[in-house]
């Protein structure tokens, strides 16, 4: 057998390298790769599922197209881009090329999807969304905060006394810092977790603190509050380094007492948490990308983050907020989260008019000229987006839909043509991480079936087809060799990194900060961390300090007696993953998890069928009482396709969070009652 390393290129914190092995032109085995220091003991159940990703028997590998009774007949790939091709230049000669929506998600990472942009440049511009699902209120408040969006190695961990795991659950999510959290304990780090619900995660931890969602920023600012008051700042730090200390003090109004009227938790413990944040350091802070998928989320971020600034945890071995780390992004000339945001001086030819939160609604509103066709890559949004319905309204209404995937999700169902996508074996590309700091280099490793073309391919032979005159350094003639030609070309002059560095295995992006901010430079407006932020007021229409906004009933569409929460699970990213035979069988099967006390007001057992309702919508799935959910909320894990009984997002109104335009999943009432 043939063995090569690789990297896997899912939206997921580790981005694993791995050793996979091959033979007659099929996954064979997967194996760890020890010399990536991030993830040396090799991928989770997800990434040794690619054996049968790769050759499942339900991957899609010709195109199909839609016939009249709803059903999809097999084509030939020629006849698929001649159809493609033809409805492209009738929408554009007739309306316009802003009446196309391209849809590209995060499904697959690498460069190569760059060429999508030149493409559509080059056809004149399209309708794009702006914002992002997953993180940007987060990273827009750190960079408010701090310059710039990085933090420590993740093998710094280890030299931590204090870790703060907030709204994370790294036990599932970004199972390689357990290893880290681990061997920190061992040496005699005390680990904390902040979070509603009792997860995998809490048993790695000593404590757990329970707290109501979506009020983290209120115990936060009590924290800090006591930090304050207690002396337990590092004042040496905050006169050097942080602007704005004085009017932040002088701003908390929030005691234990009355946070914990707020947050649930008893006052005493709040007290108790702060001393350990204050006298236990160094300390680092671990902040999930739950915690800013609400109405008040990046204020949440920058307030958690305020606790790090006061007690100086930050520039230092073993400290730090490990919000994102995007030191290996080295390649990207607009990083994020400004790639996310509309500028409609640098934006042309693309129409960033489509809100990724309001998906469905902006799809609808857009005028001159309408949305008439969608081209859909990476991404499930009629099942990853909020409010459901409104987005399958809008897609219902498109006169036209490609989708590009390698299986019939519940978007790919809905579409004119299907064509089916690469894997990621069957094309070269570069990716970095957001958590570890590597740059690192996924090579071919095998032969696409069927009719599968890469993306950079559908694109080339669309551009032939539509007469575009596009330069081969921006789109690549096809075949793989090509392709790491333009890899190569790609990353010219960014760094003094070549595509030939990258052949043996990972590579630290250069310019690394093992530990973040070490030189104490701060990209911000005055060089300093800023916890007085003008921009933020300028920018957002926040305060320009950390604050606490409540969710109030008002702001719900109905005020219900149950707070949804709608996180990941380790079993899936996102929407994939969970169709495999191998999943299936090492998966729970899906369902709503109740408190034995809501569940008992409600006559409700475990296996009972209910229906979980708000005015958005309703679903009906399978009830599971379980300890580990508080009173007063309710648990539906994001990604279970509709055939399987899920569609979470049907309950979910569309809304940006407070900064970043991100979406707010996790600000919804709903209730529950026995199925008719």
């Amino acid at each position: 057998m043939d063995e090569f390393i690789t990297a896997c290129p899912r939206n997921c914190y580790s981005t694993c390298t791995f050793r996979v092995q091959v033979a007659g032109n099929r996954i064979k085995r997967i194996l760890p790769f020890e010399g990536n220091l991030a993830t040396p003991e090799g991928p989770c159940i997800k990434g040794l599922s690619y054996i049968e990703r790769s050759s499942s028997p339900d991957r899609i590998i010709y195109p199909l197209l839609r016939k009249t009774d709803g059903k999809f007949n097999r084509i030939p790939v020629k006849e698929a881009l001649d159809i493609i091709s033809s409805k492209l230049s009738y929408f554009s000669d007739r309306y316009g090329s802003h009446s196309i929506l391209w849809y590209k998600g995060s499904g697959m990472s690498g460069l190569t999807n760059d060429i999508g942009y030149s493409f559509w440049k080059a056809f004149g511009g399209t309708t794009i969304t702006y914002g992002n699902l997953c993180w940007p209120a987060g990273l827009e408040a750190v960079r408010l905060t701090l310059g710039s969006v990085k933090h420590n190695v993740p093998w710094d961990l280890e030299n931590a006394k204090t870790i703060i795991i907030w709204g994370k659950n790294t036990a599932e999510t970004n199972i390689h810092e357990i290893r880290f959290i681990k061997a920190a304990r061992e040496k005699g780090a005390k680990v904390i977790l902040i979070d509603p619900v009792r997860t995998l995660t809490a048993e790695k931890a000593d404590i757990l603190y329970s707290v109501k969602p979506g009020t983290d920023a209120a115990l936060a600012l009590a924290i800090a509050w006591v930090l304050i008051n207690n002396g337990m700042t590092d004042n040496e730090f905050i006169n050097k380094y942080v602007l704005g200390y004085e009017a932040f003090r002088d701003s908390l109004k929030i005691t234990p007492q009355s946070a914990s009227e707020i947050t649930g938790i008893p006052a005493d413990d709040i007290i108790t948490l702060a001393y350990i944040i204050g006298k236990g350091g160094p300390v680092t802070f671990l902040p999930g990308y739950g915690l800013q998928r609400h109405l008040n989320g990046g204020q949440t971020i920058r307030a958690i983050l305020s606790l790090a600034i006061l007690t100086g945890n930050i520039g230092k071995s073993g400290s730090g907020f490990n919000y994102a780390n995007l030191q290996s992004y080295v390649f990207d000339d607009v990083k994020e989260p400004d790639s996310y945001y509309p500028d409609p001086l640098k934006d042309y030819p693309f129409r960033r008019s489509v809100s990724m939160a309001r998906l469905g609604y902006d799809m609808m509103q857009t005028v001159d000229p309408e949305l008439k066709a969608a081209f859909i890559e990476r991404g499930n949004p009629l099942l990853q987006s909020p409010d459901s319905k409104s987005v399958s309204k809008a897609f219902a209404e498109l006169e036209f839909k490609v989708v590009v995937d390698q299986f019939m999700t519940d978007t790919a169902s809905i579409a004119d043509i299907i064509l089916p996508a690469k894997n990621m074996f069957e094309q070269s590309d570069i990716i970095g991480s957001y958590w570890s700091p590597y740059v690192q280099f996924k090579p071919k490793v095998t032969e696409s079936p069927g009719e599968v073309l890469p993306e950079s391919e559908i694109y080339y032979e669309l551009s032939k087809r539509l007469g575009l005159n596009i330069p081969e350094n921006l789109l690549p003639e096809p075949g793989n060799q090509n392709i790491e030609k333009w890899l190569e070309l790609r990353i010219k002059g960014y760094t003094e990194l070549h595509l030939n560095d990258l052949r043996n295995g990972p590579v630290l992006a250069p310019g690394l900060q093992q530990i973040a901010y070490s030189d104490f430079k701060f990209e911000t407006g005055s060089g300093k961390i800023e916890l007085f932020s003008s921009l933020a007021t300028e920018k957002w229409k926040v305060s320009a300090l950390p604050d606490y906004t409540p969710i109030i009933e008002t702001e719900f569409i109905d005020p219900l007696p149950l707070h949804l929460i709608t996180p990941n699970t380790g079993s899936r990213i996102h929407s994939q993953f969970g169709n495999l035979k191998v999943i299936i069988e090492n998966s729970e099967f899906p369902g709503l998890f109740i408190s034995p006390d809501d569940a008992e007001k409600r006559k409700i057992v475990t296996g009972s069928r209910v229906k979980v309702y708000n005015a958005a919508g309703e679903i009906s799935t399978v009830a599971k009482i379980e300890n580990r959910i508080p009173p007063g909320s309710v648990l539906f894990y994001n990604g279970i396709w509709l055939s399987e009984g899920g569609g979470g997002n049907i309950l979910i109104t569309g809304r940006e969070t407070d900064m970043g335009h991100g979406a707010a999943f996790h600000d919804n009432m709903v209730d529950v009652k026995l199925s008719d």
